[in-house]
């Protein structure tokens, strides 16, 4: 267990503060204050119907014909029972449940039978927690998310029904704004926090006789976008997948600005032409996201629907500096590094220990790829996949270059344990002879074994040469450590990529899926083929194989790699 710094201890006890604060004024809007600050509006009808970007299962149906609910990765067997009877396998499933997202499955199918089991579960949740306003189905975020869900698919819901169940449903919607209008505030700093303020913004556009409360929406969502979404078009998370999630409300909610002839706010629009370059930034080869800070598998159809917005007119991204993280391109060949620090202690619990990790992409193949983020059905791998062993970059004894702060408090409010370090990292990328190569450092092991790690990685003009180097030593004098350390150097491959010795195990060729093959190649320290576990999968991970640099340091060393890929029929 890490213990607090003094700096920690005084951010953890700012943050106790904050989330007091923000209790204590949703509770006072939860009570006497409540008739003042609450819309009083209610709601008969609705002006418009916001779109759902996000892509339906058709299979969800087949499933709930044949018994059974899946969700988050996990199904689980009804038995003729109603889900909300259902013991939850896990709390992502709950919120997923209790966050109506599975209406748009029910709406692509498009028959009677679907959409009566929409309005049917709608309604048996309104009855049982409608009026909660505690516990999961009440936390902001999952409150957000259903009242969007109810919203983007209120044809579904209202369409047809009879006047009771019409009754009920947009009582229930009014209920629910009233309440998020006074809980928002209580929700964690970051994304949540934002994701109720854009519900409450969809909410205000779409149901009749909400537009004067439009005005200090756009003020607090303005200003959660100022902060939360950075210069480069970054999340200050450094989770590259919540741009896909807030590109896909966002994109919808502006649109509903313009349905309603309303101007669009600045930071709303800024933020989303900031956010689509840099989704491009951050995509390999194969048209997915590079696996840093959250990353899982899961992403593909939404992030094509958020790139598809991007017509070309944005400049396209240079550099990710704010962000932290760096691009290199020659040929069909790409390489996303992070080379950023940790993200502010509140705003950290799903970050990555992966500073100066790469992943590379040749053509659509992926060649070397870090390990991702498990879903909820594998969350026990989760520490694991947090691990810098788990990201192609160096430990330095066996150890991360960020660790984990492992205190209860910390973690009952942030729901998973905060990092800290690197607290220095110095990168910049250079051109030259049509060649890219990007030079980096970070300081994640000065504190533990006074050593710093550099590494450098130099693309060839035609993208089929990466050439690299990462060196232990000191900040500025050499160190002589009292015993030396161990060393390895992560290189991890995609699950079906197939890899082997030389005869002499002093190269390994990489065998892709299309056939391509790239010799490795390195001096300074021992090759080897070793085991791994891909992590991206919401099934759980895989198994994959990964190259590993294994050594020992005495305080100065430095280790020179190579990855070529060889001509078609060329032997190795």
């Amino acid at each position: 267990m890490a213990e607090l710094t003094l700096k920690e201890r005084l951010r953890k006890a700012a943050l106790t503060v904050e989330t007091g604060k923000r209790s204590a004024i949703a509770s006072a809007m939860a009570g006497p204050l409540k008739r003042w600050t609450e819309p009083k509006t209610p709601v008969d009808h609705m002006l418009i119907v916001p779109q759902d970007l996000r892509t339906a299962d058709p299979s969800f149906w087949d499933e709930l014909e044949h018994d059974q609910f899946g969700l988050a990765g996990s199904i689980v067997l009804l038995r003729g029972r109603s889900p909300f009877e259902i013991d939850a396998p896990n709390a992502t499933w709950a919120r997923e449940l209790h966050g109506f997202g599975w209406l748009r499955n029910l709406a692509a199918v498009d028959t009677d039978e679907a959409r009566d089991t929409g309005r049917r579960l709608a309604l048996e949740w309104t009855i049982r927690f409608g009026n909660e306003r505690h516990g999961l189905p009440a936390e902001p975020a999952v409150a957000a998310r259903r009242l969007i869900s109810w919203l983007s698919h209120a044809n579904l819901l209202l369409e047809d029904a009879d006047r009771d169940t019409y009754g009920a449903i947009t009582a229930s919607l009014g209920r629910q704004y009233a309440q998020l209008s006074g809980s928002w505030r209580e929700a964690p700093a970051g994304y949540p926090r934002l994701l109720a303020l854009v519900a409450l913004a969809f909410a205000a556009l779409s149901l009749a006789g909400h537009d004067r409360q439009l005005r200090d929406i756009e003020a607090n969502l303005a200003a959660e976008l100022g902060w939360q979404v950075l210069p480069d078009g970054g999340h200050v998370t450094r989770n590259p997948a919540l741009l896909v999630e807030l590109l896909l409300d966002l994109l919808p909610l502006s649109q509903c600005f313009t349905a309603r002839d309303r101007s669009l706010p600045d930071q709303l629009g800024e933020a989303i032409e900031r956010m689509l370059p840099m989704l491009r930034y951050l995509r390999l080869g194969d048209g997915m996201l590079a696996r840093f800070n959250g990353v899982s598998g899961v992403l593909a159809a939404g992030l094509a629907t958020a790139i598809a917005y991007d017509d070309g007119s944005l400049a396209p991204l240079r550099e990710a500096r704010a962000s932290g993280y760096a691009r290199l391109q020659r040929g069909d060949t790409v390489i996303v590094a992070d080379v950023g620090r940790p993200p502010p202690l509140a705003l950290s619990a799903g970050a990555q220990a992966g500073c100066l990790a790469f992943e590379m992409s040749a053509g659509k193949e992926l060649l070397f790829v870090n390990g991702g983020v498990p879903g909820a059905a594998a969350a026990d791998w989760y520490p694991a996949a947090r691990a810098t062993a788990s990201h192609n970059t160096l430990t330095l004894a066996e150890k991360s270059s960020s660790r984990l702060i492992v205190h209860r408090k910390l973690e009952a409010m942030m729901g998973a344990p905060p990092i800290r370090y690197p607290g220095r990292v110095e990168w910049r990328l250079e051109e030259r002879a049509g060649e890219v190569a990007l030079e980096a450092n970070h300081d994640g092991y000065r504190r533990r074994h006074e050593l710093v790690h550099s590494r450098r990685l130099r693309l060839a003009a035609d993208g089929l040469r990466l050439i690299g180097c990462d060196r232990l030593d000191g900040m500025s004098t050499k160190v002589r450590l009292r015993a030396d350390l161990p060393f390895a150097i992560h290189f991890h491959l995609m699950p079906g990529v197939s890899c082997g010795l030389n005869a002499g195990h002093s190269e390994a060729t990489i065998t892709l899926a299309d056939g391509q093959r790239w010799r490795f190649g390195a001096h300074g320290a021992a090759l080897s083929i070793e085991e791994s576990a891909y992590f991206a999968e919401s099934s759980g991970p895989r198994p994959a194989l990964q190259i590993v640099l294994r050594g020992v340091t005495f305080g100065e060393t430095e280790v020179n790699w190579m990855a070529e890929r060889l001509a078609e029929g060329k032997m190795e």
